[in-house]
């Protein structure tokens, strides 16, 4: 068979480990959004989002770990009604023939499988959910340099300048210190923006190839991670599943039984795990179906909302016509983050709005209020029409 769909046996379908690969992500999209509406009633919740992916990767760490020690699969997969399996390939050799043949069996995880399983899981996908966010603000820093130039250092060496007549003895070693971690981090920074692109590259690429694979019914390894170590994901059966729950009364009473110290101590540390069992159940259950149920409704009662009052959407209006650069003005500089007046690197930038023109905000006062015009177009202008323009690095 050219495609696997269906399925044989306990081989999962392609569509199966999909879903159970793309769940995760889903869910974080939808516990990003259900905080961010829960945050506009109450604003504390915006420290979750500020560490986002900090937060995500304790939830999964909790979830991930649990579920590997309980069921040998990962959070999604026991939703799927999956397994982890350690696959030991044995070769067998006839004695008459002398012909190789190999023979594949599947065993449970080993605690070193799990601990492995909980890193892929967990551990490189917050690395690189971090190594992200750094490319994407060191690309939009360097978008910005691109237009703007390195304004923020400029106003460091100016303030650092006006600092040193009060306090240079008292902070010199200090600021040598601040000064080499920065550059060291900026250097990382820069290291990461250049690397990235080709790492993502590549890991997407690979797993791309191995997903191919699997769906052509060429390997047994959904993806690369899953090969490294050494395990194939089947379908649980129905026995597995029945035994599931007796599986982990036993793995919990075991742990009870493991409790010491005196009596009122065992007790309280019982009452606990209680509580933390009932918590680990309550997130396996009840996590993905209130998520996502709550996502559902708003879609639900938006969409009618915006049947009965949709709003007529009209074309945007042409943009004006750019500025012309007068005959007599100062010609513009081939760099975009040069001052025409001055001719270096723009400080403080302030735009003139009668034309849009770009300048330092002390070249462009000066002018202005000594002839009254745009400098670049001729176009009359007052100091009033000059706008300082901030933007974030």
């Amino acid at each position: 068979m050219l495609f696997q769909v269906g399925g044989q046996g306990s081989h999962p379908t392609f569509f199966e480990m999909s879903a159970a690969h793309q769940l995760p992500s889903s869910l974080r999209a939808a516990l990003t959004y259900s905080i961010g509406v829960l945050a506009l009633r109450r604003p504390f919740l915006h420290k979750v989002l500020d560490y986002e992916d900090e937060f995500f990767a304790s939830l999964t760490l909790i979830l991930e770990t649990h579920s590997l020690r309980t069921t040998d699969a990962s959070f999604a997969e026991t939703l799927y009604g999956l397994r982890r399996r350690a696959v030991n390939i044995h070769v067998k050799k006839d004695d008459l023939h002398m012909e190789a043949g190999n023979r594949i069996q599947h065993s449970g995880l080993r605690k070193r499988q799990k601990l492995l399983s909980v890193v892929f899981l967990v551990v490189l996908p917050y690395f690189k959910s971090k190594l992200h966010a750094i490319y994407n603000k060191e690309r939009e820093a360097a978008l910005q340099a691109s237009l703007w130039g390195n304004v923020n250092e400029r106003f460091d060496e100016i303030d650092n300048l006006g600092d040193a007549s009060s306090s240079f003895a008292s902070t010199s070693g200090l600021d040598t210190d601040l000064s080499v971690r920065t550059r060291f981090r900026k250097r990382m920074h820069k290291i990461v923006a250049t690397c990235y692109p080709w790492l993502h590259a590549g890991t997407e690429g690979l797993a791309f190839a191995y997903q191919l694979l699997y769906l052509l019914d060429a390997t047994g390894f959904y993806s690369p991670g899953l090969h490294a170590l050494g395990l194939q994901v089947c379908r649980a059966t129905g026995q597995e599943l029945m035994d599931t729950s007796s599986r982990i009364s036993k793995i919990r009473s075991n742990e009870r039984e493991r409790l010491r110290g005196p009596p009122w101590l065992k007790a309280v540390q019982g009452a606990l795990l209680t509580c933390a069992y009932a918590v680990l159940d309550y997130a396996q259950t009840g996590l993905i179906a209130a998520v996502f149920g709550f996502k559902m409704m708003e879609w639900w009662y938006q969409s009618a909302e915006e049947r009965m009052s949709a709003p007529t959407v009209y074309p945007p209006p042409p943009p004006p016509p750019p500025p012309k650069v007068a005959k007599e003005g100062i010609p513009l500089p081939p760099d975009r983050t040069l001052c025409p007046l001055c001719s270096q690197k723009r400080a403080n930038p302030s735009a003139v709005t009668v034309s849009g023109f770009v300048f330092c905000y002390a070249c462009i006062f000066k002018y202005v209020s000594q002839y009254n015009r745009c400098p670049v177009t001729l176009v009359p202008a007052t100091v009033d029409q000059i706008r300082r323009l901030f933007h974030d690095l």
